[in-house]
């Protein structure tokens, strides 16, 4: 009997661990995504009464000088900046949701592709209300139409990258695969952002803002994907 209120009261020590743990994580990751949110809404504020565009220009100035005396290099960033075009992250999302509904969690499946939809619609929304011009094609490698604030290639890539890498992060055991998968994930909507930058189709700013949104909105909806799913489990 002894032997068994034991094992019971170290089952309910465990569970209330776990649970004081995923409440900790749910807590961190929530406060991140309302720092990144309060980043996206300074850079917001900053280019909507045109304080940005000094900083702004000289960065782009920049950029077309590098390609200028570096003619390989802008070669080199429109196929980085493939990597976060409309196509490319489309087929990653639906492998990625193809993959969580018929073999994981149908949950996650859709969550993960309500974040990408919601994403890209506030992305509209968010150029449409600040209805900033794109630098002169002057600067620019090629012209590319439509608003520039922000970065839909920014904030997509972060959106469709750390949602994809935390997914693929939760199936491993090891802290240090996770750490690296993650670490893959932004890197890669890092490189994005910058060959926007570089290829003079986005001032700096915008892509700040759309790495600070896209980030802010992946991890609001991982967290609710982790709430709803630890939810059902003890349920």
């Amino acid at each position: 009997m002894d032997r068994f209120h034991h094992s019971h009261n170290a089952a309910a020590s465990s569970q209330l661990t776990r649970r004081r743990s995923t409440t900790f994580n749910s807590v961190l990751f929530i406060l991140i995504a309302l720092v990144l949110g309060v980043v996206f809404a300074y850079f917001g504020s900053e280019v909507a009464e045109g304080d940005s565009q000094a900083f702004d220009l000289l960065v782009v100035q920049y950029a077309k000088e590098l390609r200028t005396n570096h003619l390989w290099l802008a070669e080199v960033l429109r196929d980085l900046s493939g990597v976060g075009s409309t196509v490319v992250l489309t087929l990653l999302t639906l492998g990625c949701v193809g993959y969580q509904a018929f073999f994981r969690s149908r949950v996650t499946a859709a969550l993960v592709a309500t974040s990408v939809i919601t994403g890209t619609l506030l992305v509209s929304l968010f150029k449409a209300l600040f209805g900033r011009a794109r630098p002169d094609p002057s600067y620019a490698e090629f012209v590319v139409s439509g608003m520039s604030f922000p970065s839909g290639h920014s904030t997509m890539s972060a959106l469709v990258f750390l949602t994809i890498g935390v997914v693929i992060a939760n199936t491993r055991g090891q802290l240090g695969e996770k750490i690296y998968i993650l670490a893959a994930a932004g890197f890669m909507s890092t490189l994005v952002g910058l060959s926007r930058v570089g290829l003079g189709v986005h001032w700096a700013t915008d892509v700040i803002a759309g790495w600070s949104f896209g980030g802010a909105w992946a991890i609001l909806w991982l967290v609710i994907a982790h709430w709803l799913l630890d939810r059902a489990k003890r349920q």
